[in-house]
């Protein structure tokens, strides 16, 4: 089992065009970690910013009456890969991992297989 940072540095390190990670609470919008990101990709701000995605598809699968969890989401850019995937593991309800992509350099299919694999190691 590893820890949020090692988790987050373990996403930006192993994943091919990583920009920068994040570990989000959903409830109230604050990231609990970061790790890359930079003067154009402010990961407080889209940490914020992408609860309220989460928040409206949440909503919006219930007034549909989908019984179904979300894996990820992904949000694609011209030139970015924004890959939001809500954790499921022991304690990590109401959590989900950020990440974004350059999409000149990311596989986004090898980017969801080891967010998944990082999530199934991450203890919050």
């Amino acid at each position: 089992m590893v820890n949020t940072e090692t988790a987050l540095k373990e996403a930006t390190t192993s994943i091919d065009g990583a920009l920068g990670a994040a570990l989000v609470d959903y409830t109230t919008g604050m990231a609990l970690g970061t790790i890359g990101g930079g003067k154009d990709l402010d990961l407080t701000v889209a940490a914020a910013g992408n609860t309220d995605v989460v928040r409206a598809k949440l909503r919006a699968m219930e007034m549909l009456g989908l019984k179904e969890e979300i894996e990820d989401i992904l949000i694609t850019l011209g030139t970015q890969y924004h890959l939001i995937r809500l954790l499921k593991g022991r304690g990590s309800n109401g959590l989900f991992m950020y990440l974004a992509l350059d999409k000149g350099r990311a596989n986004l299919a090898m980017a969801r297989h080891q967010m998944k694999r990082i999530e199934a190691e991450l203890e919050v």
